[in-house]
């Protein structure tokens, strides 16, 4: 797992679809199973030894998670009662892999209704429950995958326990299909009026946030992002580390494309120093008080 293995967006494209809207199936289920957690972390999926999990999901006097088992390539659902179901990761459709999954539930006695419409994709968006479009799966691809997921998760876990003010676990988005941990000021933000409840509620405190993103049609390559909401007066012309990083205005926050980080001899550091970098002048120019937030060593 040293190795950070090349995940060029043109490679996988199609399995990177399929698999993005087989994440948001089963993140809308522990959407729809769980209360709000402040700024939607109820929804993410997280690292796990072999993949991503919904985590326990609660029903009733009873519980169960969903994990995307990447070694032996089954979303396995298991019960506290001792049920436990693996269904193939394989070429399928998005709509199969649905019908299934519900199916499962119900013999497992487990009621749930998810909205089918997928989130946060620019690019068709068929209900995920009729989508007979999006149904390929690369084993490689994916291992490949999920190995830049584990490693990149390590680096932010360690990003993170640099912080003792408020701070979102590292978790994986299925909306944006992107591993992220974000700090907080512990401030409120500026109202958004305009915004949507969604966003609304994400971004309702002040943040920095760090993260890694395998791209999509409006940047086609994997890139890391950092970024401050709201963004204070001269963040976007900051110095930060590597050289290679860059502020992208249309995105809306640094950006260092992964090839960089992959290459380099050391890209767990390459990764923390830019997460170091580009929190910096976020809590510096935003005013945040470093030293009640930050741990010293």
């Amino acid at each position: 797992m040293s190795t950070w293995p090349a995940l060029p967006l043109e490679d996988w494209i199609d399995t990177k679809n399929t698999l993005h809207r087989w994440t948001q199936v089963v993140g809308k289920i522990r959407l729809a199973l769980t209360p709000l957690v402040n700024h939607w972390w109820n929804v993410p999926l997280y690292v796990t030894a072999r993949g991503l999990t919904t985590s326990t999901i609660p029903y009733g006097d009873r519980w169960f998670d969903m994990e995307f088992d990447f070694i032996a390539h089954v979303l396995r659902i298991r019960t506290n009662d001792g049920a436990e179901h693996d269904l193939p990761l394989a070429p399928r459709s998005v709509a199969d892999l649905h019908d299934e999954i519900f199916s499962v539930l119900r013999s497992l006695r487990i009621d749930c209704r998810i909205w089918p419409m997928p989130v946060e994709i620019p690019d068709n968006p068929i209900p995920l429950d009729r989508d007979q479009h999006h149904r390929s799966y690369d084993r490689e691809a994916v291992e490949r995958f999920w190995q830049i997921v584990a490693l990149t998760d390590a680096v932010l876990t360690q990003f993170r326990a640099d912080f003792i003010g408020k701070c979102s676990p590292v978790h994986f988005f299925w909306g944006s299909f992107d591993l992220a941990v974000t700090r907080f000021s512990g401030r409120p933000a500026p109202a958004r009026p305009d915004a949507d409840a969604i966003t609304r509620e994400a971004y309702s405190h002040e943040v920095s946030s760090v993260g890694w993103w395998p791209g999509d049609s409006r940047l086609p390559k994997p890139s890391f992002y950092s970024y401050a909401s709201p963004e204070p007066e001269g963040y976007r012309d900051s110095a930060v580390s590597p050289s290679a990083a860059y502020y992208n205005a249309p995105m809306g926050g640094f950006y260092l494309d992964y090839d960089e980080v992959a290459k380099a001899a050391d890209p767990a550091r390459t990764l923390l120093d830019f997460c170091r970098s580009t929190y910096e002048p976020a809590a510096n120019l935003g005013k945040w008080d470093r030293a009640a937030l930050e741990r010293r060593s």
